[in-house]
């Protein structure tokens, strides 16, 4: 394996790993540590921008390959990452109000 071939991998295993993160941290993908859902999407926003901070700074030094292969990711996670939102979204909005009504304590 070539130097070249060897960054290739490398950045491709990189972006598939921060990929999984993000996935994970959606509820899309279990957490293998734990072999349980688990969803933090405030951290999956960070594991996307991390892609796409990536992505930003190595423009003009991707091959084809890379750059589709960012470009595929990124509208990857991002659909996952707006349908997740959207759930959340939901749920909160089917929660029961909060009572308005309390109790005065006595002074």
């Amino acid at each position: 394996m070539t130097v070249k071939d060897k960054s290739e991998f490398l950045l491709m295993q990189l972006i598939l790993m921060f990929q999984t993160a993000a996935l994970q941290q959606m509820g899309k993908l279990k957490n293998p540590l734990t072999d349980t859902i688990e969803r933090d999407l405030q951290q999956a926003q960070i594991s996307i921008d991390i892609i796409e901070m990536l992505h930003a700074r190595m423009k003009g030094n991707l091959t084809a390959d890379e750059d589709r292969l960012f470009t595929d990711i990124l509208r990857e996670v991002k659909l996952n990452y707006v349908d997740e939102a959207a759930k959340s979204q939901a749920a909160k909005n089917q929660q029961p109000p909060v009572s308005s009504t309390s109790e005065s304590s006595p002074r």
